[in-house]
């Protein structure tokens, strides 16, 4: 195989937007009705449904300057895993520095549902608590 798969590409597409906080470049690759599920006990945590919601849940994240580095990635015709580390940058606050895995549902080439599976979830808890 010497391309990579859509699948790949359309995630590659939302964290290459996600970089530079392109949120018109995220909304290009999510169905309208998506739904992301954010686990935990903090004030962003919850499933975010429609893209209104996800949007304003990713504005939030963006005031913390999260990057995200991806260290592997798995995917076949209905979903993609990512593995990725991320961390916060935002100066004065405190500092989320975790791994964190992704699944990607994706129908029509579209990313129609995402499940987060945090590294440590406390971790994530305490960091929301304390600054959402």
């Amino acid at each position: 195989m010497t391309g990579k798969h859509p699948n790949i590409q359309l995630i590659e597409s939302f964290f290459n937007a996600y970089s530079t906080a392109d949120f018109d470049g995220m909304r290009q690759v999510m169905s309208a009705d998506i739904k992301w599920h954010i686990p935990g006990k903090h004030p962003l945590s919850g499933t975010k449904n429609g893209i209104a919601e996800l949007m304003d849940y990713l504005e939030k994240l963006n005031q913390f300057g999260f990057k995200a580095e991806q260290i592997v990635i798995g995917v076949n015709d209905n979903y993609v895993i990512d593995c990725h580390r991320n961390w916060s940058t935002a100066p004065g606050r405190p500092v989320l520095n975790a791994m964190s895995c992704l699944l990607w549902k994706i129908e029509e080439n579209k990313i129609v549902e995402v499940f987060n599976f945090p590294q440590d979830q406390h971790m994530v808890d305490g960091f929301f608590n304390k600054v959402a």
